[in-house]
């Protein structure tokens, strides 16, 4: 299934991914101009074994899934036509123990995975052609108590970690020449309890964390220098129950919350101004079994034309 919006002069399509724990898969959708979601052909791909984070590189040409009992990542590269998903060579690659969480730097040289049960971070390099993941040196690095996720914001310059057992999200300053993590001053910033999952918006003005006791979504604003957290006024926002992933879309208008204990995303629409979230028209929307995570991704054409039949 693709989905294009006709009166684009660029061609932009968007697609969504969510893995299935359950099921050992990954959903994809396509995205329409209201924040809806349709299937994508071919839908759902197979995964390792209990599929939980997902990342999509910035380019929209690869996807990589961690998979927590298989202890590895597994790759994807991207059909931009159709969204379908085909293994990178070489794939799935080794990682810590447990890993949840996977995010891509904006260059998309760098891929950072969060183990949970060794409490620390695993860095990659990408191979921008093949997809391919060769270790950073000196990794893994040092996390929180349960390290679910890992996100990294707009400019490349921090990466942010919602540690689940410490109840906070550390921050880390990430070197372009390398990939290295270092911790920044005043981090970890607290958060609700139980943080599962942190995601920051494509302009870097905004963070998200899914998984809160509760099942909500807190916000925050981001420091541009310091790469400090503050929470935005009306914070935390309901979500469903066991609410995990998190995902903000390119254009910056939505936010996706993957709800487990309903088998469903929801979806908000972003305040530019202060980061707040109402719900979007069709809110929740249905995926396979047990959901944990999601990735967007926005792909260009060449050439604007009609989509085929």
């Amino acid at each position: 299934m693709r989905q294009a919006e006709s009166a684009s002069p660029t061609g932009v399509v968007e697609f969504a991914y969510v893995t299935n724990e359950n099921v050992n898969s990954i959903s994809g959708f396509s995205i329409n101009a209201t924040g809806a979601l349709t299937p994508v052909s071919g839908s759902p791909f197979a995964t390792g074994t209990s599929p939980i984070g997902i990342a999509v590189d910035p380019a929209g040409k690869f996807v990589y899934a961690a998979n927590a009992n298989s202890k590895n990542v597994s790759g994807y590269s991207i059909n931009t036509s159709s969204g379908a998903l085909t293994p990178v060579k070489g794939s799935p690659f080794v990682t810590g123990s447990a890993p949840q969480f996977a995010a891509v730097d904006p260059k998309g040289n760098y891929l950072y995975v969060s183990n949970v049960a060794s409490n620390n971070i695993s860095a990659y390099a990408i191979n921008t052609k093949s997809g391919a993941l060769t270790p950073v040196t000196g990794s893994p690095f040092a996390a929180g108590a349960f390290p679910f996720s890992v996100t990294i914001d707009a400019n490349g310059k921090f990466a942010y970690v919602a540690n689940d057992r410490s109840n906070n999200v550390s921050a880390d300053t990430i070197n372009a020449a390398t990939g290295a993590l270092t911790q920044i001053s005043g981090s970890p910033f607290a958060s609700g309890v139980y943080p599962v999952t942190v995601n920051v918006d494509p302009k870097g003005l905004f963070a998200y964390v899914s998984g809160n006791e509760d099942g909500n979504v807190s916000a925050y604003t981001i420091n541009a220098t310091t790469g400090a957290l503050t929470q935005v006024s009306g914070s935390p926002f309901p979500a469903g129950s066991e609410a995990y992933g998190v995902s903000v879309e390119p254009s910056d208008k939505f936010v996706y919350v993957v709800a487990s204990g309903r088998n469903a995303v929801f979806g908000y629409a972003i305040n530019a101004k202060t980061g707040a979230l109402t719900p979007v028209s069709g809110s929740p929307f249905t995926t396979g079994a047990f959901p944990e995570e999601i990735a967007t991704c926005r792909v260009a054409r060449a050439v604007c034309k009609p989509p085929p039949l």
